[in-house]
């Protein structure tokens, strides 16, 4: 049975556009919310840390701020858009005394419901609303008249109108206009997670690390090896996000397809998958929450220790001296780091 994709048609964003909107955090993502349900026609108020980088800089974007708690206090639907090991704490301390019935606590990410990191009163509809790309594309796409895909979850219908609140709230920031889909907070969270560290992130960066220290390791030139592991894997990404597996063998020679599929099995098979189940099942039984909370609440030592590892990798100083010649890459705003 295919998937429903809602659009504007089936939201109704005069139900949520008379209610104060508090968006917790002014990051990428809440940025983007807190702009484009202002020019939704929305009632936005960004609850931040006074004096902050974010106060500042949603004051120089014309929004009304206030500190958390009193944003909460005042609004309808608060949005928490700050880390999620963030939203504990911000929501025992600022948050929850300051909901009332009828109101709504909104997520873009299930982790914090999902593993009970936040317990919502009673009375008070539950649900999330997940773009699914970074806030700078959720913005821009707005401004342009389009919009990011969403994803969009209810936990607790507590007014009876979730559902409709959040297929209001997507179309508020643009989402509708790209299509808006229906999971669960459960389905949400575990296929994020799964997706970042198995294929988008974790699983990317070991590829392109081991391909890179590959070459190096037989003889080869690092700055060759980059070009090759790492340069020209957007290229494929780019194909690959605009027309599927189709689009990128239209496109890569004849040559380079032959590789792809007597090869390519050889490094991703069925031992690759089986630990790809390994993470997957962490994920669903909580072992990996577990351990990141943990791993915050000791200081994320190892955190720290595992992140400079990568960061003092030789791809990154090769990196480094590549891409400051890339002009192209300072023209979009992109710092050559």
């Amino acid at each position: 049975m295919a998937i429903t994709i809602y659009t504007d048609d089936d939201a109704n964003f005069d139900l949520i556009k008379g209610d104060p909107i508090a968006i917790i955090g002014y990051g990428s993502q809440g940025r983007a919310h807190a702009m484009n349900l202002k020019d939704s026609g929305a009632d936005v108020i960004v609850g931040v840390r006074k004096g902050g980088k974010g106060w500042n800089q949603a004051q120089e974007d014309g929004l009304e701020v206030a500190e958390v708690a009193d944003a909460a206090k005042r609004a309808r639907i608060v949005m928490m858009l700050t880390p999620d090991m963030s939203h504990e704490d911000l929501y025992t301390t600022q948050i929850e005394d300051n909901l009332e019935e009828g109101d709504a606590l909104v997520f873009a990410h299930g982790f914090s419901i999902l593993y009970g990191r936040v317990k919502p009163p009673k009375g008070v509809d539950v649900f999330l609303v997940a773009p699914k790309g970074p806030g700078a594309l959720v913005r821009s796409q707005y401004e342009s008249g389009r919009g990011v895909p969403c994803l969009f979850a209810v936990e607790v219908d507590a007014t009876g109108k979730a559902k409709d609140r959040a297929l209001a709230y997507a179309k508020g920031i643009g989402g509708g206009r790209g299509g808006v889909m229906e999971t669960t907070f459960r389905e949400e969270t575990e296929t994020d997670l799964f997706g970042e560290q198995a294929v988008l992130c974790g699983g990317a960066t070991e590829l392109v690390l081991a391909g890179f220290e590959t070459l190096v390791e037989a003889g080869y030139q690092p700055e060759i090896a980059y070009y090759e592991c790492l340069h020209e894997l957007k290229l494929i990404v780019d194909l690959l996000n605009e027309g599927g597996l189709a689009k990128m063998h239209e496109f890569i020679s004849e040559t380079a397809k032959y590789g792809d599929l007597v090869s390519g099995p050889r490094v991703i098979n069925a031992d690759t998958k089986a630990r790809m189940k390994e993470v997957l099942t962490d994920i669903q039984k909580g072992k990996f929450a577990h351990d990141w909370i943990v791993e915050n609440q000791a200081g994320k030592v190892q955190y720290d220790r595992m992140l400079q590892a990568d960061l003092d990798h030789q791809i990154e100083e090769v990196g480094r001296g590549l891409r400051s010649r890339m002009s192209w890459m300072k023209e979009k705003g992109n710092a050559p780091a």
